[in-house]
C-alpha cells in the first residue's frame, strides 16, 4: 500500500494560520498609527523577520543575553499588535506613545538584525588546555664503581608444620537433601534410571559443587 506524496501536517497549519492573523494584526495596527501603503505591510514582515532571526541564532550558537533580548522585544511587539487590535486601544484615535512605537520601530529592528548577524556569541570562553610539565633533568650517579655485592640475608627454616586443607564441600541442608530425593525418585520412576549430577544441578537450580554433594547424601 503506498502513502501519499502528500501529508497534511496539523502543526504547520495552525502555524500558519497564527502567522497570517499575527501578520494581519500588526498591519492592521501600523495602518492606524499612520503608515499607509506599503509602509503598513513592511511593519509585520519586518516584526516577524526579527523574531525568526532572534530564534536561528538561539538554535545555532546557544542561549545568549543579545539573542534572548531580541527575541523578547520582536514577541512583544507581534504579541502588542495582537491585543491592541482586540479592542483595547481606540484603533480611529490612537494614542501618541502608539504612534511614537510605530514610528520608532523600524530603526530599533535594524540595529537587532545588525546586532544578531555581526555580533560575536557572548557565551564565555573555554579555558585553554593546561601545559604539560616539562621533563626532569637526567641525574648522573655520583659514582661509578661497582658497589660490592650485599651478603644475602640468612633465613631460618620454618619448621612449622603446614595445616590441613579446608573441606571444600559445602553443607546440605536436610529440606534440600529430602527435595533432591524426591526429585531423584520421581526421574527413575519416569526414565528408569537414576538421575545423574548435570541433570539434578540442573533441576534443584544450584551451584556444581553443591550438586555434588547433594548426589553423594543420595547414593
Amino acid at each position: 500500500m503506498t502513502r501519499p506524496a502528500l501529508r497534511v501536517d496539523a502543526v504547520l497549519v495552525q502555524a500558519v494560520i497564527a502567522g497570517a492573523l499575527s501578520f494581519a494584526h500588526l498591519h492592521d495596527l501600523a495602518d492606524a498609527a499612520g503608515q499607509d501603503g506599503w509602509k503598513a505591510w513592511a511593519y509585520p514582515i519586518s516584526v516577524d523577520l526579527l523574531l525568526v532571526a532572534a530564534w536561528r541564532r538561539l538554535r545555532s550558537d546557544g542561549p545568549s543575553r543579545l539573542a534572548w533580548c531580541w527575541f523578547l522585544i520582536a514577541l512583544f511587539a507581534s504579541l502588542g499588535a495582537n491585543v491592541a487590535t482586540a479592542g483595547f486601544l481606540d484603533l480611529q484615535n490612537p494614542p501618541a506613545w502608539l504612534r511614537f512605537g510605530i514610528a520608532g520601530w523600524p530603526a530599533l529592528a535594524f540595529l537587532g538584525g545588525t546586532l544578531l548577524a555581526h555580533s560575536a556569541g557572548d557565551r564565555e570562553p573555554v579555558p585553554p588546555a593546561p601545559a604539560a610539565p616539562a621533563p626532569a633533568p637526567d641525574i648522573e650517579p655520583a659514582s661509578t664503581a661497582d658497589p660490592e655485592p650485599e651478603a644475602a640475608p640468612i633465613t631460618a627454616a620454618d619448621d612449622t608444620p603446614a595445616l590441613p586443607a579446608a573441606d571444600p564441600t559445602p553443607p546440605v541442608p536436610a529440606a534440600l537433601v529430602d527435595h533432591a530425593r524426591k526429585v531423584a525418585d520421581d526421574h527413575h520412576a519416569r526414565t528408569g534410571t537414576r538421575i545423574d549430577t548435570d541433570t539434578l544441578r540442573a533441576r534443584l537450580g544450584v551451584p556444581p559443587q553443591l550438586a555434588d554433594a547433594i548426589a553423594a547424601q543420595l547414593t
